[in-house]
C-alpha cells in the first residue's frame, strides 16, 4: 500500500469525515490504536459506521433492529467521532481522516504517561465486536496497512501498536478478547522480513 499526503492512495476509498482537526505542532505520530466497531452491535452490513463518522446518523436506519434502543441512538447521534481507517469484514478499507490530521477516536486516554492519545496516534477501526472472532482478511489488511504506516511514520514501532482497551482501560474493552494479537503480529513479522 502506498501512502501520500496522509492518504492510502492505492488500496482504499476515501470518505472525508468532518470530525478531525490539526495535530499539535511538533508532535510525532508514534502510536497505532486498534478499535472495533459495528452498528448495531454484531450487524456487519450497511453504511451506519460511515454515517456515524460523517455526522449523518439517522435512527430510521435502525428501525429493523429492535435491540438498538432509542437511548443508544441519542447518544451516538450527538457524538462527534472518527477514525483514520475502517477495515470491513470483507477486507474493504475506508479512510475517513488523513493520517497527518488528528482523528477523534481515542477519547480520554493515556499511553506511557502521555495523555490525549489522539494527538500522536492513528486510529484503525476493525469491523467487529468484543465477543466474535474477526475475519482472516481483516488481519491481512490490517497487517498490510500497519507495515505501510511503519514505513511512513518511523516513530511507530511494533511495541507501539495497542488496543483501545490499553489506552482507556476503565472505559473501553475493544478490540476485545477475540482479537488474535499473536496471529496479527505473526503476519506483521512475515511482511516485515526483507525479501
Amino acid at each position: 500500500m502506498k501512502i501520500k499526503n496522509g492518504l492510502i492512495i492505492d488500496s482504499s476509498s476515501y470518505i472525508a469525515s468532518p470530525n478531525f482537526d490539526d495535530r499539535p505542532l511538533d508532535i510525532d505520530i508514534d502510536l497505532i490504536v486498534i478499535h472495533s466497531i459495528s452498528l448495531p452491535k454484531g450487524i456487519f452490513s450497511g453504511d451506519a459506521i460511515t454515517k456515524l463518522f460523517c455526522n449523518r446518523f439517522d435512527i430510521a436506519d435502525f428501525a429493523a433492529y429492535p435491540e438498538f434502543i432509542a437511548s443508544e441512538f441519542q447518544t451516538l447521534a450527538s457524538t462527534r467521532v472518527s477514525a483514520h481507517l475502517l477495515i470491513r469484514r470483507d477486507g474493504t478499507i475506508i479512510q475517513y481522516v488523513p493520517f497527518t490530521k488528528r482523528a477523534w477516536h481515542a477519547g480520554i486516554s493515556c499511553f506511557c504517561g502521555r495523555d490525549n492519545c489522539n494527538d500522536f496516534s492513528i486510529g484503525i477501526e476493525v469491523e467487529g465486536t468484543d465477543d466474535l472472532p474477526y475475519e482472516d482478511i481483516q488481519y491481512c489488511q490490517l497487517a498490510r496497512v500497519t507495515v505501510s504506516l511503519l514505513h511512513a511514520y518511523p516513530n511507530i514501532t511494533l511495541d507501539r501498536i495497542v488496543g483501545h482497551s490499553d489506552i482507556a482501560p476503565a472505559r473501553k474493552t475493544d478490540p476485545g478478547d477475540f482479537f488474535d494479537w499473536q496471529y496479527y503480529r505473526r503476519l506483521l513479522r512475515t511482511l516485515l522480513i526483507p525479501v
